[in-house]
């Protein structure tokens, strides 16, 4: 037996990744159709990325974890599946394609709204799957014949069949409220779906002429505003009831400047105050956190910036049409023309911006769908605070909790093209009647309108929130509402790992969506894992030029060190500040494997050996001192890498493995071995060491495997051993 000339030679891991995963994917073993187990399934799902995205960071760390999960089942025994699939993403998808017909002189209204379907189809088909082969170069082991997409036939069956539910229920309802509106997108937003930048502006102080006076010295009250620009939708102010400066005037009414209608003064416990004077403005339409004082109040909603984000009537006809930031400058020019601007101070403020396309949010009244949330939230609060679900780290139960127990009802509308669109109807005919009460279900183009009888009813514009329909991903992947044998075998997964930026955004969400469709939990266990910032701490960002692709990474040390130094960096629940330092420590490890790989393969082929099993067995009366230290510490580390995987310790295991394999095995036993070698006085002493040493190096190949699974697999297929198994990804885990 002769061994492979490449052991001759330094690994080389750009030819060896791309060979590997061929052949991998060419076994089909990454389905469990294929896996002759009787042992009980074990499922995950991939977090659907964006088909807009490309693979960053936290998609590496992400699909490493993952990995390594799916491939020690998948050794261990267990019928394993790791759904992958995209998000159709639809705000952020519209905009690209919007951008694209930009630069060719279109508007998606010069398209309609058919067309523009087609459009970004067609845009799908070409980009929308990039990402995915993307994490097959870091090694993710999908089964991608599973692969699903949110916008596909059977998956838009549980989105429709999903509404159809909470519609019959009585949890979705049509309201109106004030919401996030981005005036580039045209549509609302979620809370979550915001970020947020720092600004500098003004804090500005204008007088409200008590009603009756004739504006004499102490006879109106100072309001501090941030937004003098929504004066003219005021329906209020108000104070703190606690507040003796103005107890008295509770009741009363003050004149609106450059409107001069009368408002009245409220007290409300929203009111801080040590906040500017004490007094607050109440703009209804224009603030979240005012129209909730105008529910408690009965005040009028008066709206005055429109979905462009332009002044709009009832404000005075000479600033209709500015943009907020134009008439603010005209307001306060205006106020202090006419002696209402008592001063201005310097104020630095934080300005939500829209997360797809960066827009400064405008908070206006809309009418909206939304879905009744309390009953939903306490179904998932449940399952957490009684252990049904558990969070790793546990600190990240909080933030769960917090937005559970506060949660307001769940805008699910958005004023878009692209996703699914609401299955509801409205009937022309009936004028007078309620407006909720003109819409009606239907799944499917209803023939008739059973309202009225006679109309042709029309289909609700909007389109469901994008996180509506990934709130069903762990059961809509495998095919509910139908029951089918995937489901029944798969559903609930195992694990779920994400970031702790969607939490509230996505995790509680299936959660809820789980327990009340289904009746069980979707996963059991949530790990969340760390951030990863930039050697100096702060965030990565490609526009910022801090970001790192990982592809980049990939190329420069391989793909098995970038996630094994990816994960090496994962300790406790800290941030991780990224250094590439330990991909190069991973690489050398993977170097040192190789060659010591190569070592033990060179004295097993001057024996001419060949082993009729992987199952090696090693008689003990015949070991060595140094023999049974090694083993006693192999069996020691099999045993810490099990354990810090079941409590999702990733660094902890690799650390485990480096010290063996490198000091341990390499450094200790490989150096002692070489020595009893080349002193052995005969054939039988030489295989009694070398079969100790080849033993040594397939059990740590099964242990590394999950984490260097490239590498590794390389080695093994050149194993001089008789196996059934063809592959180490499915070959059994050390016992």
């Amino acid at each position: 037996m002769k061994i492979a000339k490449k052991f001759l030679k330094p690994y080389n891991y750009q030819k060896t990744e791309k060979k590997i995963y061929r052949l991998w994917q060419k076994s089909s073993y990454f389905s469990p159709d294929k896996l002759r187990t009787r042992k009980k399934p074990f499922s995950i799902v991939l977090p659907p990325p964006n088909i807009t995205g490309s693979l960053h960071m936290g998609h590496a760390l992400n699909a490493a974890i993952q990995d390594v999960l799916i491939r020690k089942r998948r050794m261990e025994g267990y019928q394993t599946v790791w759904v992958p699939g995209t998000d159709h993403a639809g705000i952020a998808t519209q905009n690209v394609v919007e951008k694209k017909l930009k630069k060719e002189g279109l508007t998606r209204f010069d398209l309609g709204r058919e067309k523009f379907i087609k459009e970004v189809w067609q845009w799908k088909k070409k980009y929308g799957n990039i990402i995915l082969e993307q994490l097959k170069k870091i090694g993710a082991s999908c089964d991608w014949s599973r692969k699903k997409f949110t916008m596909d036939k059977d998956y838009a069956l549980a989105v429709l069949k999903s509404f159809e539910i909470y519609w019959r229920n009585n949890l979705i309802y049509l309201g109106e409220r004030t919401v996030n509106w981005c005036p580039r997108c045209e549509t609302s937003l979620s809370d979550l779906e915001l970020e947020y930048k720092e600004e500098e502006g003004g804090l500005y102080f204008i007088k409200y002429p008590l009603a009756g006076s004739k504006f004499k010295t102490r006879d109106f009250l100072v309001v501090a505003t941030t937004r003098p620009e929504t004066m003219f939708g005021d329906t209020a102010v108000a104070v703190n009831p606690t507040d003796k400066r103005y107890q008295k005037l509770i009741g009363k009414k003050v004149v609106l400047p450059l409107v001069g209608r009368e408002i009245p003064i409220i007290a409300d416990e929203i009111v801080d105050k040590e906040f500017g004077t004490g007094v607050l403005k109440i703009t209804p339409a224009h603030d979240h956190n005012d129209f909730e004082v105008s529910q408690r109040h009965c005040l009028e909603r008066i709206k005055v910036i429109d979905e462009k984000g332009r002044i709009c009537s009832p404000a005075p006809e000479k600033y209709q049409g500015l943009k907020t930031k134009e008439a603010r400058e005209k307001v306060v020019e205006d106020l202090r023309k006419l002696g209402f601007l008592e001063k201005i101070e310097p104020y630095f403020h934080s300005l939500p911006i829209c997360s797809r396309c960066h827009t400064e949010i405008e908070p206006l009244i809309s009418k909206q769908w939304f879905v009744r949330m309390k009953d939903l939230a306490d179904l998932a609060i449940r399952a957490v605070e009684q252990g049904k679900i558990k969070f790793y780290p546990k600190k990240w139960e909080k933030i769960y909790f917090d937005w559970l127990k506060n949660v307001k009802d769940w805008c699910i509308s958005r004023q878009i093209w692209w996703g699914h669109r609401l299955p509801l109807w409205r009937c022309q005919s009936k004028e007078e009647m309620e407006e909720e009460k003109r819409y009606f279900l239907s799944l499917k183009k209803p023939k008739k309108c059973p309202i009225c009888q006679k109309c042709q009813p029309k289909q609700v514009d909007d389109v469901l929130d994008t996180w509506f329909s990934s709130a069903l991903w762990p059961f809509a992947v495998f095919g509910w509402p139908k029951k089918t044998k995937d489901l029944k075998k798969f559903y609930p997964t195992n694990v779920l790992s994400t970031a702790r930026d969607i939490i509230n955004l996505w995790v509680a969400r299936m959660i809820f969506s789980g327990i009340y469709f289904l009746k069980k939990i979707p996963f059991s266990q949530v790990i969340i894992h760390p951030t990863i910032l930039t050697k100096e701490g702060k965030r990565m960002s490609k526009s910022l030029g801090t970001g790192i692709d990982p592809l980049d990474l990939i190329e420069k040390y391989g793909a098995d060190a970038t996630r094994f130094g990816l994960l090496w960096q994962m300790k406790g629940s800290q941030d991780i500040h990224f250094s590439e330092e330990h991909l190069l420590m991973a690489k050398k490890f993977s170097n040192k494997i190789w060659n010591a790989s190569r070592f033990v393969l060179t004295q097993v082929a001057s024996l001419n050996l060949i082993f009729s099993s992987s199952k090696i067995k090693i008689k003990e009366e015949n070991l060595s001192r140094a023999d049974n230290l090694i083993l006693r510490k192999l069996k020691r580390t099999l045993k810490e890498v099990n354990d810090d995987l079941e409590k999702f310790r990733f660094a902890s295991a690799e650390e485990n493995l480096y010290n063996f394999f490198w000091h341990d095995f390499c450094d200790i036993y490989l150096e002692k071995a070489k020595k009893e070698i080349s002193q052995a006085k005969s054939r039988k002493e030489k295989e009694k060491i070398v079969k100790v040493l080849f033993y040594i190096l397939l059990t740590s190949l099964k242990i590394l495997h999950p984490f260097l699974p490239f590498l590794t697999e390389e080695i093994y297929q050149e194993l001089p051993v008789k196996r059934k198994e063809k592959f180490l990804m499915i070959e059994k885990w050390p016992i």
